[in-house]
C-alpha cells in the first residue's frame, strides 16, 4: 500500500498549507482501500478552498457543501488524502504556482508538472495517492497527464456535477482524474461515470494535429494506431478537424475569446475589488479577459457552436480519433517565458478539439526514446467516456 502519511508526508511540495487533511470513507464499494487527493478548486465542507490564490483564500468563508464528486468516492471506499496545488484559478497549463511552488514531477526530474492540475497529477505521478481529482478546460489534465506519465482524461461536458467547484469558463469546465495504474483509472470511471454501449466503426487519424507534437510523440501515436486498427479490425481514414479556409488557430482563438469573457464575467468583480497578486502570464490572461466586448463575445459563441455541431458530426456515434495528447515534452523548469508560450499555443490547438466541441478524450501514458513521458490520446463521442476508458486500458495492455 502507499505511504499513509500522504499529506502530512509530502517530499514533492504536492498539498496546500491549508490541505494537509484527510477523510475517511463514508461506505464501502469498487474504491475500498484506495487514496485520493483534490484539486483545490473543489469545496470541501468545513475546509477552505484556495483555488491556487491566497487572496481567493482569504476572502471566500469555508464552504458548508462538499462537491458531489468527493461525496461518491468516499462512498464507494475511497480515503480522500490532502488538497493540492492548482494553477491560479485554473488559468494556466505550466503547473507552476508562484505562491505555492512547483510541485515535482517525478516522472520527468527538472520539467514542470503541467497544470492547472498540478498538484494532482504530481501526487499520482509519485504514488503518494492511488488517484487525484482536478478539471479540464482547456487542457488542465490532458496536457499534465501527458507531462507526467500517467493516466487522464477530459470526461464529455457536463457529464458530471461541477457543483461546488470553482468555476473558470462555464462552456468548457469539466472534472477529471488522474491514476497512475490502469485498473484505478477504470475502477474510478465506474464510480463517476454512466455506462455506455459505444462501438467504435471508424478510427481517424488527424494528421494537421499529429503534425503539431514533437517527434517524442511520433512512435508511441503509431504504435497506438496500429494496434487500434487490429483490435478493432479497422482501417485508419486520415482526415482533418477543420474545414476548408478555416485553421486551428482561428479555433483555439473563438475558445480563448469566448472562455476569457466567461472568466471576466465569473471572476471580473472580485479581481477589481480585492487585487490579487496573479503570476505574470496569469495576470496577462486576466487583462485580456477584461478587454473582452460583448459584440467579440458573442461572434466567438457563435463560432463556438458552429465548431462544436461540425466536430461532433465529424465523430457521429461510432468514431474514435488518436491525437498526441500535448505538443511537447513537459517543459524544463527554467525554460523561458516565450518557449512556453509557443508549446502553450501549438498544444491548445490539439486540445481546443475536445474543450470546444465537449467530447471525451483519454489521455495514456508512453515514453520517448529517452524515457521522458508522452501522452497519447483517443478522442470518442459525447458520453462515450466509460468505453473510451475501456479501449485505451485495452490498447494499452496490447502494447505492455
Amino acid at each position: 500500500m502507499h505511504n499513509k502519511k500522504f499529506p502530512l508526508y509530502d517530499p514533492i511540495q504536492a498539498c496546500v498549507p491549508h490541505g494537509k487533511f484527510s477523510l475517511p470513507p463514508t461506505g464501502s464499494g469498487l474504491l475500498d482501500g484506495l487514496t485520493f487527493a483534490v484539486k483545490d478548486i473543489f469545496d470541501i465542507a468545513g475546509h477552505p478552498t484556495g483555488a491556487g490564490n491566497p487572496t481567493w483564500l482569504t476572502t471566500h468563508p469555508s464552504p458548508t457543501h462538499t462537491s458531489p464528486l468527493v461525496e461518491q468516492l468516499l462512498a464507494a471506499g475511497a480515503q480522500m488524502t490532502g488538497k493540492v496545488i492548482t494553477d491560479e484559478l485554473a488559468y494556466s497549463l505550466n503547473g507552476d504556482n508562484i505562491h505555492y511552488g512547483t510541485p515535482v514531477n517525478t516522472n520527468a526530474p527538472g520539467h514542470v508538472p503541467g497544470g492547472s492540475s498540478s498538484g494532482s497529477v504530481a501526487a499520482v505521478a509519485a504514488k503518494l495517492c492511488d488517484f487525484a481529482l482536478g478539471s479540464d478546460t482547456g487542457g488542465s489534465t490532458r496536457v499534465p497527464a501527458s507531462y507526467c506519465g500517467v493516466w487522464g482524461l477530459r470526461t464529455t461536458h457536463d457529464l458530471l456535477s461541477r457543483e461546488h467547484v470553482v468555476p473558470l469558463h462555464a462552456s468548457f469546465d469539466t472534472l477529471t482524474w488522474f491514476a497512475h495504474a490502469p485498473d484505478t483509472f477504470k475502477r474510478v470511471g465506474q464510480v463517476l461515470l454512466p455506462a455506455s454501449s459505444f462501438a467504435p466503426k471508424r478510427l481517424l487519424k488527424p494528421e494537421a494535429l499529429w503534425a503539431l507534437a514533437s517527434d517524442d510523440f511520433q512512435a508511441p501515436l503509431n504504435a497506438v494506431l496500429t494496434a487500434a486498427e487490429t483490435l478493432l479490425g479497422l482501417n485508419a481514414q486520415a482526415m482533418s478537424f477543420t474545414r476548408e479556409a478555416e485553421t486551428l488557430e482561428q479555433w483555439r482563438q473563438a475558445y480563448v475569446t469566448l472562455g476569457a469573457h466567461e472568466a471576466w464575467s465569473l471572476h471580473g468583480a472580485w479581481i477589481t475589488e480585492h487585487r490579487p497578486t496573479f503570476s505574470v502570464p496569469i495576470a496577462a490572461r486576466w487583462a485580456q479577459a477584461q478587454t473582452v466586448s460583448e459584440q467579440q463575445a458573442h461572434a466567438a459563441r457563435v463560432k463556438v457552436a458552429d465548431i462544436r455541431a461540425h466536430i461532433r458530426t465529424l465523430l457521429a456515434d461510432d468514431a474514435i480519433a488518436i491525437v498526441p495528447s500535448a505538443a511537447g515534452l513537459a517543459p524544463l523548469l527554467n525554460a523561458s517565458g516565450q518557449a512556453v508560450d509557443a508549446l502553450r499555443m501549438r498544444t491548445m490547438h490539439i486540445t481546443c478539439i475536445a474543450g470546444i466541441s465537449g467530447v471525451c478524450q483519454v489521455s495514456i501514458p508512453f515514453k520517448n526514446k529517452e524515457g521522458l513521458p508522452v501522452g497519447v490520446s483517443l478522442i470518442g463521442p459525447a458520453g462515450s467516456d466509460q468505453a473510451v476508458i475501456h479501449l485505451a486500458t485495452e490498447l494499452a495492455r496490447a502494447l505492455a
